[in-house]
This record gives structure tokens, sequence and C-alpha cells, in this order.
């Protein structure tokens, strides 16, 4: 084995987890299309939609982004009438996001998007699962859980 062998495209984690992404993402985006919705203004209303109220930092956890990432994202959602923003009562510092009717007209619209992306991949329910619980103990790991 050479000692550069290590940088080989091939033998790095990086890429392929990259390029499965950014494969998954041009997947998604016809259908978010439909829905006037981004990738990431997507994910914030699957939280919203489950959540019905957070604070910004509840929100920056469960979808493992930053302050600075999470706030132009809520800020053009809430100019889309999909959720409002307020200060929270509790912490000055930080926002409480509450979502509106029309973010919860939204979901209905929403609901087809997971299955068609389930369909887009050759995988079985089994290795679905086997890939689903390695990425969760990639992104549980670096929490430090």
């Amino acid at each position: 084995m050479d000692k550069y062998d290590s940088l080989l495209l091939k033998n790095q984690l990086c890429f392929p987890t990259y390029a499965v992404a950014n494969k998954i993402l041009r997947k998604y985006q016809p259908l978010l299309d439909k829905l006037d919705l981004t990738y990431t203004q997507y994910i914030v209303m699957m939280v919203m939609w489950e959540k019905h109220e957070v604070n910004e930092k509840e929100l920056c956890e469960a979808l493992h982004l930053k302050t600075n990432t999470i706030a132009p994202l809520i800020k053009r959602l809430k100019e889309k009438g999909y959720i409002n923003i307020s200060k929270d009562k509790l912490d000055k510092r930080n926002l409480k996001i509450v979502i509106t009717k029309d973010g919860e007209k939204l979901k209905e619209k929403a609901v087809d998007v997971p299955p068609s992306i389930a369909t887009e991949f050759n995988l079985s329910e089994e290795e679905a699962r086997t890939l689903y619980k390695i990425l969760y103990k990639i992104l549980d790991y670096e929490k430090g859980e």
C-alpha cells in the first residue's frame, strides 16, 4: 500500500457521501419546485409540521444547521406566510417560530414528496434502514451522543 493511497478519491468517505447528497437533492428539486420551496426550506417546514412551535435554537439543533443558515430560511418562510416569528418571551435573544394556517395547508401539498423520493432509488427496505442507521450514527456521533 502506497503512503498516498489515503488521498485517492476512491478511498474517501466524504466523496461518495457528497455525491449521493447532491444526487438526492436533484431528485427533490422538481417536487419542491411545485411547492415553491428550496430543500432547506422544506426541511424547516417538516420540523414545523411536526412541532408547530419551536425556538430558533431547537430548529438549529433539529436540522444540524447554524443560526446564520437558519435566519434567512425562516425570514423567507415568513415572507411566504408559512410561519410567524417573534422574540422568545423567556429568552429575548432567541426567536420563537410558529407555523401558520397556510403553513399547515402546505403540508397537504407536500405529503406525496417522501413516497415519490423513495421510489427514485433502488434500495430494499433493509438497505434503506441500514443506510439510515449508519447516517444517523455519524450525525449522533458528531453531537457527542
